[in-house]
């Protein structure tokens, strides 16, 4: 029996999100737009100097498995968090939100529970700031054979490569799901992230049921131009998504091919698109839709939540899904 529709394995990371103007960003030395990883006594600083902060669990396949558990699948998340004000936070917020927290809160740790300092811009972009701690050290003993094992749906996040530690802990997950008859898949992560382990990740995409990416990640990964790293990844994959930035979404499964046009819109915050891309896909993909319905459910995840501060949904989604037609 599966135990859990979609499982995640991923940092656990408490986002703190503030406000921020261009010139407060030049201030602080941050690079806009993109997600950096800072030691603990900058992370402390930045902490710091933050103003009208918001707190909300997160971490890339956190975020997405908060979209899943308020659609209504049961889903399970596979971290590490420190038994301290953060940690605890994190695993009772993940609870609220209809996702189990699998793993035990770790005792006597030295390293605190991981946070990301998210400065939003007035234009939308967001500029993160992460302090991994301790969820960087997730490990194979941290997958137990119950939970990964009878996952319908297993989400891996592509950060995890990052240490051996991890890497072992995501093969061992996706070796259990696929033994169990369950379908293992990856999020690339970040263009930078596909640098540091291309041979890993050429390897995985073959090994994987499904991976997501955006045209930087796919052309990174293949380290070509999009059309020819999509044909070779579609040889590589059982399902392949490519996601481009105010463009079509393509979807590829064997012979089956879908475009899914995006209706453009103003971030208001982009925190969270791609997480709750996921969430709209892997929903689809749970729930036996078509390659183009799991695209579009996708796109709608994602509007709704640039549309509004912070990387979760506010908006009933299943609504929204109605509303397009998608389901009944």
């Amino acid at each position: 029996m599966t135990q859990y529709q979609v499982v995640g394995i991923g940092n656990a990371v408490v986002d703190v999100i503030s406000q921020s103007d261009d010139s407060f960003l030049d201030l602080m030395g941050i690079q806009k737009g993109i997600m950096q990883l800072v030691e603990k006594e900058r992370g402390e600083m930045l902490y710091a100097g933050m103003t009208n902060r918001k707190q909300a669990p997160g971490g890339s396949v956190a975020n997405t498995l908060a979209g899943l558990g308020a659609l209504g699948l049961s889903t399970g998340f596979i971290g590490r968090v420190s038994n301290d004000a953060l940690g605890q936070f994190y695993a009772n917020e993940m609870q609220a939100d209809g996702t189990d927290f699998v793993n035990p809160l770790v005792e006597g740790d030295e390293l605190p529970t991981s946070r990301s300092m998210i400065f939003v811009s007035p234009d939308g972009e967001r500029s993160m700031n992460t302090y991994l701690g301790i969820s960087s050290e997730v490990g194979p003993d941290d997958v137990s054979d119950d939970v990964a094992g009878k996952a319908q749906l297993l989400f891996l996040e592509g950060y995890l490569y990052d240490k051996p530690k991890g890497k072992a802990a995501f093969e061992r997950a996706a070796k259990l799901c696929q033994e169990g008859g369950g379908k293992a898949g990856i999020a690339l992560s970040d263009p930078f992230c596909v640098e540091r382990h291309r041979d890993d990740f050429r390897r995985l995409v073959k090994e994987l049921d499904f991976v997501i990416g955006n045209e930087h990640e796919w052309q990174s990964l293949y380290q070509t131009d999009l059309s020819a790293a999509l044909e070779q990844a579609a040889q590589d994959c059982g399902m392949v998504v490519c996601t481009r930035s105010g463009h079509d979404v393509v979807l590829l499964s064997g012979d089956e091919e879908a475009t899914v046009p995006v209706n453009e819109i103003v971030p208001v915050d982009a925190t969270g698109a791609g997480d709750q891309f996921a969430c709209g896909f892997l929903y689809g993909v749970a729930t036996g839709q078509s390659l183009e319905v799991a695209g579009k459910m996708g796109c709608i995840a994602a509007a709704e939540v640039i549309s509004h501060y912070g990387a979760r949904p506010e908006a009933d989604i299943k609504a929204l899904f109605q509303k397009a037609g998608l389901i009944g």
